[in-house]
Order: C-alpha cells, then structure tokens, then sequence
C-alpha cells in the first residue's frame, strides 16, 4: 500500500491492492536483541498504550526492553474508581449526589443518558492517565473482541460492569474471563442470554460464543462447528437470567433444559449430562473445557493479538513463524494472557522494520495519543464537571472519526479490525480524515472548553521542553523524531522551516524571535510571533500522513 496515496485521499492503482507476497518478512518470535534506542522505545508504546510523554520514553530508554516489557505487563495492583455522577446542570439525579458514583444505584431512565456520557468520559480519563501498562490497549482489544453495544443495552450500570469485568480480567485468563463474559448482565442482554430458555432457545449466544469467541471459522469461512453444536451450546446456556433495574444476573433452574447435550464429531462427539436445580449452571464450565480443548481457540486470539499489536495481514510465513508458535505459547500456558503477549511483543518480528509504521492509528489512537504525546493538561478533580466534560470532549472527536467506544457497530466489532482486504484503511474516508485534521487544527489553536477549564495543545510551552528550540533544524528534527515514524524527506523539513522563517531564508529569523521570547516571556508581541509560526508548522505536519501512523 502507497500510504501516503491513500492517506491524501489520491486514487489507489491496481498495483497498490495486491496481495502481500508470500514472505513479508522472515523474522519470528525469537526473542529481540537489536537495538534499544528511541525509536524501538516509541514503537513498543505506540503499540501498547495510548501516546507517551518524553518522560516516559526516557524512562523506558532507560530500563532496557525488559524491564520496559515488565512494566508493561504488570496488572493493575488496584481497580480504578467507578465514574462519577457530574451532569447536574442537564439533570440532578436524585439517587446521586454530585461527585458521587451511580455505579451502584438504582435504573433511572431519565439519568441513564448523563450516566452513559459519564461512563464514556470515565474511560477516556483512564486511557488518558500515566499508569505505565498495557491494561486500556487490552480493555479496548477485549471491547472489541467480547462486544457490547451501549445503544442496546440500555444501562449504562451494566456497561460500566461490562467494562470493569474486561479490565479486571485483561491480562489475566483467557478462559476464565470467557466464563466470566458469558453470565455478564450486559452480555446475557446484548445476545438474548436472559430470553434463553427450555420451552423457547435462543441461540445469539450459543453461536456467537463459538464463531466470534472461541474456535472462529476455517481459513474458506466455514464454521468448524455445525448448527447443531450451537442448539446444544444454547441448552447448555438455558436459566440465566438478569434484573434489568439494578443490573445484576441470576440462574433460574426452571428455565433450564436439563437434557443431555450431544456435541458434533468436531467436540470428539462429546455429551455434556444434563442437571437439574442449581447444579445446571456447571453444564457451563463443561461447555467451555470442551470448547478450549480445541487448538482453534488459541489460533483465533493469537491471529487477532497480531492485528492489533503488529499488522493487519497475516502472510503464510507469518502464520508459520509467529502465529502457530503464539498460539503454542497461549495454550501450553493454559490460556494465560501474559505470556503470549510477553512473546509477540518482545519478539525479532515485532520490532522487525516492516511492522514499523505500518498501522494507521485507530480514531482512539489519534485523539488521546494526541493529547498525551503533546501534554494535553485536563482539569483535576477539584473541577469535576469540567474535567468529565473535556474527557468527553475526547470521545465525541474519536466519534466523529468513526470510532465509538462503547458502540462497536455490531457483534463483530469495528471493521477495520478484521475486513480484508482493507482493514486499518477503513479508518480513513472522505468524512474521517477531515475530522481528523479539523480536531489536530482547534486543538493546535482555540482548543476546547468546559466552564473556566480548557484544553488545548501549548506549542510554546511544549517546544520549550526541546533539547534546543533555539536552531530551527534541531526542533524539526527532535518533533519528528518524536511523532513520526520515519525521518521523512529533507524538502518536507525544509517546508516546515518555512512556517519557523516566515517564508525568510535564513535560520536566525526563528533563531532571533525564539531568543526574544526566551529574554522576555511576559512579552506579549513576542510571544504572539514565536506562538503563530510555531501554530503553522504544527498543524501541517500533523495533517500529514505520516502523522496518521502508528
């Protein structure tokens, strides 16, 4: 693909949509051992986290891959605090005080929209916040795996809980958090597990748990398992049950087919004995141990762990030397998340030149990674309204990009993730890539604004802390070595100085108006001309396409 064709919306030749050839790359899952520079730093964070400061950078410099893969994958010590309750001025919810969590209270479909901003707003705030893990990237990835939909739901108690659940379990077991998926309130909703019973199955669930889930379909996309594999699936899941109006899950043995369950030659012709009373809720754990004796099971979530963390096209060699030997890696380990991550992510082939680059960022990438490489200062606490508000202000723009966090477009998700042959480029459109640009261009400038609290990107306070803004050649290079993942081309700086010179030739007329700005600050005309031209060479080179790279 001619990304930069692609990007500035130019019309692709034959030549650019071709198959990948056969061999893309050679490199493996051998453990890297190349070098451990700024740049093999910012590619590992751009994959795993959402943007990183020049602190951050420095320090993962510091502790070698490593340690910076430790970090990375420690679990969270802690569960984050619930959201809070802040949109008074639109509805004052009587069961919640403001500044308090709804979390845990009653339905109130009055409140639920405000509940719903507040749950969105929560969630980029985690995505915006320094933990040094891996955690939001994996929440986002089982979103996108396990999904959900805000719209159908209708509580946003149980989307809160949808999402605590996926945090909680994201790098823990993937079996384990399966089981813990399939009895969620928000998913027994979301595919009709709670209409699920004896006298009438409902197979949403039963099929879905196998195709989307666990086993997938066979490289023609023909299931493994067959259509009575998913009747049976659904018996299994017969007698749950949720009360809508405080979000929780019950089992009810009444509603449970206690028949036998008689699986296909697939599932070795396994029989899953039916029971009765509250001894029919193990027919579950029995469903699952035969599902993951299946070798599919950790081929489908290592091929979807490679789209996301590496690339989006799976070649025969990849399958051959990465894809079969994480999968090995994922079951041998008993379906442990760390220790497949702990190889992709340290792998020869990760940090392999053609995987550099070669994503284009996803509209949540692009939003909060933006907000964070440049250090986007939101409000603290003590201005909660304002704070939830320009966290939602973050959402609303990755929205408009066409990325809704809580509303994948259905029970496949978002399909960029997986539609060949297009994948990532399904992100960028005629009405996508303007909102990407128009979101860089306010914040590079007015920016946003809640109340008395605003965010925007400071590009003098932020050139400032370059090693010398002084030489217009060293801050060029020094901003596109930290936000673009190749050098690009002499002529492209050259035209980026243009913005620093003022359309002048020589360099001292930055160098001067720089060396004005820093011997009197408080100067307003100085720093409305350091300000302007620093505006102009910002907006352009974020408008690039190489800026829409990860």
């Amino acid at each position: 693909m001619n990304r930069r064709d692609f990007l500035s919306g130019r019309p692709q030749t034959e030549e650019t949509t071709l198959v990948e050839p056969l061999a893309r790359t050679q490199t493996g899952l051998a453990p890297y051992s190349g070098a451990w520079s700024l740049s093999e730093v910012k590619h590992l964070l751009r994959r795993t986290r959402f943007g990183a400061t020049k602190a951050e950078c420095d320090h993962y410099l510091s502790i070698g891959l490593s340690g910076a893969l430790n970090e990375l994958l420690t679990p969270l010590a802690t569960q984050p605090s619930p959201p809070l309750y802040t949109a008074t001025a639109v509805y004052n919810d009587p069961n919640v005080p403001f500044g308090q969590t709804w979390v845990n209270a009653a339905y109130d479909a009055l409140a639920n929209g405000q509940r719903l901003r507040s749950f969105r707003s929560w969630w980029i705030g985690l995505m915006l916040q320094p933990d040094p893990g891996i955690t939001e990237r994996m929440v986002l990835f089982w979103h996108n795996h396990f999904v959900t939909e805000a719209a159908t739901l209708g509580n946003a108690v149980m989307g809160y809980q949808n999402n605590a659940l996926l945090r909680l379990h994201a790098l823990g077991n993937f079996k384990t958090m399966t089981r813990a998926v399939t009895i969620d309130p928000g998913m027994l909703r979301y595919l009709n597990g709670y209409l699920n019973t004896a006298s009438a199955p409902d197979e949403n669930y039963g099929r879905e748990l196998q195709e989307l889930f666990t086993v997938g379909k066979d490289a023609t996309g023909q299931p493994y398992y067959t259509e009575d594999d998913v009747k049976n699936a659904a018996k299994v899941l017969t007698g749950y049950r949720i009360t809508f109006s405080n979000g929780t899950a019950y089992f009810d043995p009444n509603r449970h087919d206690t028949s036998d369950k008689v699986f296909s030659a697939y599932y070795g012709n396994a029989v899953i004995a039916g029971r009765s009373g509250t001894a029919g809720q193990d027919e579950l754990d029995d469903l699952l141990d035969m599902i993951f004796s299946r070798q599919e099971v950790a081929l489908l979530i290592a091929r979807k762990l490679y789209r996301y963390f590496v690339y989006y096209e799976i070649d025969a060699a990849t399958e051959t030397d990465v894809i079969q030997p994480l999968a090995d890696i994922f079951r041998n380990n008993n379906y442990e998340i760390i220790p497949a991550l702990q190889a992709l992510l340290g792998s020869e082939h990760f940090f392999d030149v053609a995987n550099r680059g070669a994503l284009i960022k996803t509209p949540i990438d692009f939003a909060v990674s933006h907000a964070r490489d440049f250090a986007v200062a939101f409000p603290d606490a003590t201005a909660l309204e304002d704070q939830y508000a320009l966290w939602y202000r973050i959402f609303s723009q990755a929205s408009a990009m066409g990325q809704s966090i809580g509303d994948p477009p259905d029970v496949a998700g978002w399909p960029a993730y997986y539609s060949a042959p297009a994948y990532h480029e399904l992100w960028i459109n005629a009405t996508t890539l303007p909102a990407r640009n128009a979101f860089t261009d306010r914040m590079v400038s007015t920016g946003y604004t809640s109340g008395s609290s605003n965010i925007s990107f400071d590009v003098v306070a932020y050139t400032e802390t370059l090693a010398d803004a002084t030489d217009p050649n060293l801050l060029i290079q020094e901003v596109l070595d930290r936000h673009y993942c190749f050098d690009p081309s002499q002529t492209l700086k050259d035209y980026l100085k243009s913005f620093l010179l003022s359309g002048q030739a020589q360099d001292h007329y930055w160098t001067d108006a720089w060396d004005d700005y820093l011997a009197d600050p408080t100067n307003t005309m100085y720093y409305g001309i350091v300000e302007s031209r620093l505006q102009g060479m910002y907006q352009y080179l974020m408008n690039l396409a190489e800026y829409q790279l990860s």
